[in-house]
């Protein structure tokens, strides 16, 4: 097929991600780019990673970094706790951890090591998970921060007006920057949606499999979709991140 396929944010919903992985058909002649947020809400996140570093053996897998993400890389390297992370879903990535030997664990940390901040493919389309604020592009940003914390990109796509183009007054310098941007980290469910939305140029995967939506999956070029359950319905005796 030779198909390139960006996922969505997992958090910790393997049965999600390998029921959208059976229903996609995907085979190993296919990139997946995923854009982070591995870990943090149902009980399968450290699962989740192992799940990802098999992958990643049999397909090109492109691994970008989430918010939750360095938290829980943080906990995993240096013990260390931050009572927000904690707050939401840190603690089901402790508890998914406690039957991992020290062996799995570093493991996993160099899982956690190896995962990118953006990644920009041939064609200048850029994949990240949560956005950039600098004007000249994500090379020019100062800290690693808002590729994985950063709202402010998503929320100016949803404000521009849909008569504007690129090149016209009023329209954003950053989203010149790039033929097509697509994020994760902002589930499209706060605005009503239940699928991928777009909003200018830019493509949100996340469809609140954290929370009540579902997983999804992006063919990059034909944009054709394909979702998991309701990720609840997969883990009915668990909370995620509600």
């Amino acid at each position: 097929m030779n198909r390139t396929l960006v996922i969505g944010d997992i958090h910790g919903g393997l049965k999600a991600l390998v029921q959208l992985l059976e229903r996609a058909e995907v085979t190993p002649d296919d990139q997946l780019i995923f854009l982070g947020d591995y870990v943090d809400g149902w009980s399968d996140s450290a699962n989740v990673v192992t799940y990802l570093i098999e992958l990643a053996k049999q397909n090109t897998c492109i691994f970008l970094r989430g918010n939750h993400d360095d938290l829980t890389h943080r906990w995993l390297r240096d013990g260390e706790l931050n009572e927000k992370w904690l707050q939401h879903g840190g603690q089901s990535s402790i508890d998914a951890y406690r039957q991992f030997s020290e062996e799995e664990k570093e493991e996993h940390i160099r899982f956690f090591d190896q995962m990118v901040n953006y990644y920009i493919d041939k064609e200048e389309r850029l994949f990240v998970h949560a956005g950039f604020t600098n004007q000249k592009g994500p090379e020019e940003e100062y800290t690693p921060t808002p590729f994985y914390w950063d709202r402010t990109l998503w929320e100016m796509a949803l404000c521009i007006d849909p008569a504007l183009e690129p090149g016209d007054i009023g329209y954003p310098k950053r989203l010149e920057l790039f033929k097509e941007i697509f994020i994760g980290h902002t589930p499209v469910t706060r605005i009503g949606q239940t699928k991928p939305f777009k909003a200018a140029n830019i493509y949100n995967v996340d469809t609140g499999a954290a929370f009540k939506g579902r997983l999804s999956l992006m063919d990059v070029y034909s944009k054709e979709v394909y979702q998991s359950d309701e990720v609840w319905r997969l883990y009915p005796s668990e909370n995620g991140r509600n």
